[in-house]
């Protein structure tokens, strides 16, 4: 059974259901508007529920989650679902400039019940969004992704950003332009992947 990949994370039955709708709703409309690859979609569980249950797991008391770049929802959907249950006053916006992918996850938002808006515009056309939590996944390297920190989180948020096993040049490279702390969290999908917890960004 899939409910054993979340052995620990404390994931309940309701929860688990609601993400057994979005996986399905996943499957349906990938051959239309390829959300994810075609190899992946088969480890879908692991590649990308699991991995974005546990940017979740990351988060702190918020009350606005903001996902850039949501594409088919990871790990910005699952964290919305999460919350129906753990943070229920907490609001999602994705920003997503694709509509057809933008549909998707207002169809998902129905079908599932989380409180998500989707902002179907480029990254840079928004205004600041004042997010408690960011959170970016596959989108651009760390520096483009601080420059998006800067403008949309608010003055003590926090970006959730999951990084390959490249993430320590990335970091490296980055503060040499940015002023940022950062706090690396070990992956449970790809022990040499990272979870980069960071706070506090502004230009250098």
């Amino acid at each position: 059974m899939k409910e054993e990949l979340f052995d620990g994370l404390n994931v309940s039955r309701e929860t688990y259901d609601r993400l057994a709708t979005y996986v399905d709703l996943v499957e349906r409309w990938n051959p239309k508007i390829n959300l994810v690859s075609r190899k992946s979609l088969s480890e879908i569980w692991t590649r990308h529920i699991l991995d974005s249950v546990q940017v979740f797991r990351c988060a702190e008391n918020f009350s606005h989650w903001v996902d850039i770049g949501s594409g088919g929802g990871f790990p910005g959907m699952v964290c919305a679902i999460m919350a129906i249950e753990e943070a229920p006053d907490a609001k999602f916006t994705f920003v997503e400039s694709d509509q057809r992918k933008s549909a998707f996850l207002r169809n998902v938002s129905r079908e599932c019940g989380a409180n998500c808006k989707v902002v179907a515009k480029r990254i840079g056309a928004v205004d600041p969004l004042n997010a408690d939590v960011l959170s970016a996944r596959a989108l651009a390297d760390l520096g483009v992704l601080l420059s998006f920190c800067d403008r949309h989180l608010g003055d003590s948020g926090v970006a959730l950003l999951p990084k390959g096993v490249s993430w320590k040049k990335e970091v490296q490279d980055a503060q040499e332009e940015w002023n940022f702390t950062c706090d690396p969290i070990t992956s449970l999908t790809e022990p040499q992947a990272v979870i980069l917890k960071v706070k506090g960004v502004s230009r250098g």
